[in-house]
């Protein structure tokens, strides 16, 4: 019998929604807008701030949604868990972006791990869309958004490099 069958229905959403608050917060305390990014030259193309904090609020509870409808579409707990395992570590690749661009300044290094956060988004697009094409089309604004992102990232290191 699969796990998903043996627990309380709100149990596993209520698990996803405090992995991606988890994931947020730690990456929004990573997250320093101070004097070193105001100085930076940004493109044109930049959203202005409050847009931020509400792609990502969106896109992480799409994406507990998603991990949610994967996890109980799979098959058996191998599946299960490599659900889990993509999930959590991408929520590792975007703390690490946050962790290299603002604390560490290094925007040219970010934009690298950027490539296999997208990487990772697109594997979990893939895997976790063959199991329930509703969790595909909820990770489909993280790539968009993580797309947008990495044209900023690497038009910041364009306009401002050298770093480090």
């Amino acid at each position: 019998m699969k796990r998903a069958s043996l627990l309380p229905a709100g149990i596993p959403i209520g698990i996803a929604s405090l992995a991606a608050f988890a994931t947020a917060m730690i990456g929004g305390t990573i997250t320093d807008l101070g004097p070193w990014y105001d100085s930076l030259i940004k493109p044109d193309f930049t959203p202005p701030r409050p847009v931020f904090p509400i792609a990502w609020t969106t896109i992480f509870a799409l994406c507990a949604i998603a991990g949610v409808s994967a996890w109980r579409a799979a098959k058996d707990s191998r599946t299960s868990d490599t659900v889990i395992g993509l999930f959590a570590l991408n929520g590792f690749l975007n703390i690490l972006w946050s962790l290299m661009f603002f604390r560490m300044q290094r925007p040219d290094w970010a934009f690298w791990e950027l490539c296999v956060l997208w990487c990772s988004i697109a594997v979990l697009i893939v895997y976790c869309g063959r199991l329930s094409r509703l969790a595909g089309l909820l990770l489909l604004p993280y790539i968009g958004w993580v797309t947008v992102a990495g044209a900023l990232n690497w038009e910041i290191v364009r306009l401002n490099a050298p770093f480090g």
